[in-house]
């Protein structure tokens, strides 16, 4: 079941199973889209169906800009926004909590990790931009070495935004338990992935 989501500080939608396996999702949005995005529906429905609560959720410049992309110095408020959304989980299952994004709001919800490696139990990470386009010297990589949260990354072969070749040498660098699900032809908006989330995403993740 799906519902509207708004306690005041989190908005978004939420999806209650039939029958629920007392654990939580929180899924987050890239840098041009937000919690209506046709990729977080069709993931949050496919956790739903195997029984996990999920809470799919705009990010902070989101709420405050219906378009547009984000403004890096406003970055430590969408962390913030994963760390009320995760809050907002724990007040209704009374399992694992594990945080999702795509994209931007992947890399956001990584880094609020790394900050607070107590935040979830742990992380599914869709396409995470290791680097802009074109551009693989501008690696978005610092804070690996601090990221103690187990990760599943979900990455297209495809993807512009890092290779599976780099993406699998510098998640090296994460001391937590890293895994790759690599979705064989899909680029950055991994519409595919929906449809993997029982046979691979699923016995990847920690919870």
């Amino acid at each position: 079941m799906e519902e509207p989501f708004d306690n005041g500080t989190v908005q978004g939608f939420l999806h209650r199973p039939a029958q629920p396996n007392d654990h939580g999702i929180v899924l987050t949005h890239g840098a041009g889209a937000n919690a209506r995005a046709p990729l977080l529906v069709g993931l949050a429905r496919a956790f739903e169906d195997r029984g996990f609560t999920v809470l799919r959720y705009d990010l902070p410049f989101r709420r405050l800009r219906p378009g547009g992309p984000p403004m890096p110095a406003q970055a430590a408020r969408d962390r913030e926004g994963v760390r009320e959304a995760v809050s907002a989980m724990r007040g209704l299952v009374p399992g694992s909590i594990v945080a999702a994004g795509h994209s931007y709001g992947g890399r956001q919800t990584a880094m609020a990790a790394a900050e607070d490696p107590a935040l979830v139990h742990s992380l599914v990470l869709f396409s995470y931009p290791l680097h802009p386009p074109k551009k693989p010297g501008q690696l978005r990589t610092s804070f690996f070495r601090d990221l103690r949260t187990p990760a599943l990354f979900v990455h297209g072969t495809r993807d512009p935004f890092g290779t599976i070749e780099e993406l699998r040498a510098n998640i090296a660098l994460i001391p937590a338990h890293t895994e790759i699900v690599a979705v064989e032809g899909a680029a950055h908006d991994l519409k595919r992935a929906p449809a993997l989330v029982g046979e691979q995403i699923l016995p990847r993740m920690l919870f």
